[in-house]
């Protein structure tokens, strides 16, 4: 994975969002939607509706970055919630692209295990 500033902050897009959307109409969504920056430096995820796809959008500093993953098998965990934003950890974000579920980690608070699973 690509090594991420130490203040980067990693956002779950809640709810189904169309994956045919590319890096711009995405930006468009995370300014319109989420009501945040997209060149903020920030990490926005999004899901569609079968859940084996993720779209990571990520502004480097000096481009729009967008990471595609597809898994194989199963599915992307995600919050229940049909709006707003999940806040993760960086270890979080690397569970999810691994395709595991966050409430299988040791050490995982209550309170993340809920967060993820109700929005």
């Amino acid at each position: 994975m690509i090594g991420l500033p130490t203040n980067t902050q990693v956002w779950l897009a809640a709810g189904v969002t169309d994956m045919r959307r590319g890096m711009h109409s995405l930006a468009a969504v995370v300014q319109t939607t989420l009501l945040s920056e997209p060149f903020s430096g920030h990490i926005f995820a999004f899901r569609g509706r079968r859940g084996d796809l993720i779209k990571l959008l990520w502004w480097s500093g000096d481009g729009l970055c967008l990471f595609i993953k597809k898994l194989e098998r199963g599915k992307f965990v995600w919050p229940l919630a049909t709006s707003g934003t999940v806040h993760l950890s960086g270890a979080q974000l690397s569970m999810l692209l691994e395709g595991l579920s966050q409430s299988s980690c040791p050490g995982q608070s209550a309170a993340a295990q809920r967060a993820l699973r109700a929005g």
